[in-house]
């Protein structure tokens, strides 16, 4: 990597490799060696893999904030896009170094609008903001409205 990345950049790399992992049964481990052994156009920087490692160490939890904050939907129907932002937000806010939740609302939102589908990130944007509030993490800074978490 020639110049350090944005955490924006950092953050969208890092989601890339986590939805192309929903393909396939690569460790994480692994997967981050051959992404910056091969992919020039989209490393994942240490801020990246801290992030993919903050989810794949706690995915039971994760996606348990996941469930519990959904509304007459389930986990399967919800787009593999989505998810993988949502899984990697829930994971930047409880257990990322830098504890801000309303950055990582924000960043989730851009990713699902820039990836997923186009009503999408109302979704993302009341789960995280739901996350954020019943964990104690919600403040003025979260940007997150009082939606429901309804696709």
């Amino acid at each position: 990597m020639d110049n350090q990345m944005t955490r924006r950049q950092g953050r969208e790399n890092a989601f890339l490799l986590a939805f192309a992992q929903t393909f396939g049964e690569l460790p994480l481990e692994q997967a981050l060696e051959d992404n910056r052994a091969y992919d020039d156009e989209r490393p994942v920087d240490d801020f990246g893999a801290s992030l993919l490692r903050a989810y794949y160490d706690h995915s039971a939890e994760v996606d348990d904030q996941i469930r519990a904050h959904l509304r007459g939907w389930t986990m399967e129907r919800i787009p593999r896009v989505t998810i993988t932002v949502l899984r990697l937000a829930i994971a930047e806010m409880l257990y990322g170094a830098e504890h801000k939740p309303g950055v990582a609302i924000n960043e989730a939102v851009e990713l699902v609008k820039k990836y997923g589908a186009e009503e999408d990130y109302q979704f993302v944007n009341g789960l995280l903001g739901s996350v954020a509030r019943e964990s104690g993490l919600a403040d003025e800074e979260t940007g997150a409205q009082e939606a429901p978490a309804q696709l």
